[in-house]
């Protein structure tokens, strides 16, 4: 039994080290985002995630659920790689310590490597931390093994892996992950739990790393800008990019000093970027960017963070179910064949899961088939027309299955069809869109908004802002902020607060 299970014990201990690490990690960037929306909230504009969010930032639950993300992605790869390299030291190398010498200068050479782009101590902490801990775990329980045809072993259990990644990768593009939560998340009870699980704390982790170009809303500071007709100008031309002056809060995204006809681009109280006012006029979404870019010590931890979701993340589900497996085999059958029933049934179960996201992308339609495509009995097939349909910029409220598709139980063929809405004249589609933000799920949710922002019909500007000021969901009050920005829609002080 302990044969089956110590490599899934193992990495599981990793798991919960890493968790430990991501729960403060998320926990320290909420408490940063709580004390900065708040700043916006009392000078007068209106916060994003709002008020909702805001109660829970300062709590542990957030923190912990959204540390998840990190966990199996950064976690589950740095455990991964640290069990690898004990056991090839284990069972290969017969526990030579001088033989650890190169793991051990490769493994300090790594930790330098993810702070080039600036120091992080919690970053620091996932590589500094992790590896030791799953090393030493994978001694304790490996040493009651036998060391008897450790390649053979080897193979039984790296080959399926190798094999299931080259038949994956003919999936790899822009929509591998959209196809794998369309047809396999959102095609069942529980993957839709799963999905609304993601979507709901995704925003918490997404914060800690996210250059702050990226971020929603960002603070400035120009009381250093003495003359006030300047100050106002900047400030308006800032609100164009979502900063916001927030006066001289602790510590605020930019801080803008004037000197001369030269400005200072501070954060932290360092100076980050020099330019002048004719240039910052001039381009200054492209000042904006490059003053974020230089300030972002999270570019090679967001790289392995992705690199761990493609590759960590699926590597640990295998070694975890290949454990029960096998666990549960050796019950009835040899210790050897128990290893090889589990990692056949890992995988044809890779490949099962496969079969759905590959028909999915099997059949291109043609724009003469859309029309009996979208009335076809499966919804796989609807789907695909209405990616079309999208894609070809057709206005989708023509064909005759358009009032029936809005009442299907299938979340994509919904809100693909919210998206679609966004090219449609016809006047009911705007009132299809308002029903839409009433839907259960996040994903037609979000979809309303993005289509009402880009219909640039005004008059949604109201109603979704008060759909943003009511909503407890993060990542639907981003698409409606986003839907706002779209419709011309700018920040401003409330009369209170000017």
């Amino acid at each position: 039994m302990n044969r089956c299970l110590y490599p899934a014990k193992v990495v599981l201990v990793g798991l919960f080290t890493a968790q430990v690490i991501s729960t403060i990690q998320v926990y320290l960037s909420n408490i940063d985002l709580y004390a900065k929306l708040t700043s916006i909230r009392e000078a007068g504009y209106l916060p994003v995630p709002n008020q909702h969010v805001m109660d829970g930032l300062q709590e542990l639950g957030p923190a912990f659920f959204g540390g998840i993300f990190f966990t199996l992605t950064v976690g589950a790869s740095l455990s991964l790689i640290s069990f690898a390299v004990g056991w090839f030291w284990f069972r290969l190398l017969s526990r030579n310590r001088f033989a650890l010498i190169p793991f051990v200068l490769l493994w300090l050479g790594c930790v330098f490597y993810i702070n080039l782009g600036g120091f992080s101590p919690i970053v620091t902490a996932y590589f500094l931390i992790i590896p030791p801990v799953v090393f030493a775990a994978l001694c304790h329980w490996a040493s009651k093994e036998t060391r008897q045809k450790v390649w053979v072993g080897g193979i039984i259990h790296v080959l399926p892996i190798l094999l299931l990644a080259l038949v994956w990768a003919s999936q790899l593009g822009n929509y591998m992950f959209v196809d794998i939560r369309d047809y396999l998340l959102l095609s069942n009870p529980l993957g839709r739990k799963i999905n609304d699980f993601y979507y709901e704390y995704t925003f918490y982790p997404a914060e800690v790393f996210k250059p702050l170009n990226d971020k929603i809303l960002k603070t400035c500071n120009l009381e250093a800008v003495k003359q006030q007709s300047m100050a106002q100008s900047l400030e308006r031309l800032l609100r164009n990019y979502d900063y916001l002056n927030t006066g001289p809060q602790e510590r605020v995204d930019l801080q803008i000093v004037l000197e001369g006809k030269g400005l200072l681009f501070q954060n932290k109280g360092e100076i980050v970027l020099r330019t002048t006012l004719q240039d910052f006029f001039s381009r200054p979404g492209e000042l904006l960017r490059e003053f974020s870019s230089k300030i972002d010590p999270y570019v090679l931890f967001r790289q392995f963070t992705f690199l761990s979701l493609l590759i960590g993340f699926p590597v640990f589900l295998y070694v975890v179910v290949q454990a029960l497996t096998c666990a549960a085999s050796s019950l009835f059958v040899t210790p050897r064949s128990s290893s090889i029933i589990a990692s056949a049934f890992c995988f044809l179960f890779g490949i099962l899961l496969l079969i759905p996201v590959h028909l999915s992308k099997a059949r291109e339609l043609d724009v003469q088939d859309l029309s009996d495509a979208i009335e076809s009995e499966r919804w796989q097939d609807r789907v695909a027309a209405l990616k079309v349909i999208q894609d070809k910029q057709i206005d989708v409220a023509t064909f005759g299955t358009y009032q029936k598709m809005r009442m299907s139980s299938h979340v994509p063929e919904r809100y693909l069809l919210a998206r679609a809405l966004k090219v449609s004249r016809e006047p009911e589609a705007y009132d299809a869109l308002i029903a839409f933000l009433d839907d259960p799920s996040p994903n037609v949710v979000s979809m309303a908004f993005y289509a009402l922002g880009k219909k640039g019909d005004r008059r949604a500007i109201r109603e979704i802002k008060t759909r943003l000021e009511a909503s407890d969901n993060w990542y639907n009050q981003w698409y409606a902020y986003k839907a706002l920005r779209s419709l011309g829609w700018k920040q401003t002080r409330s009369k209170q607060r000017r």
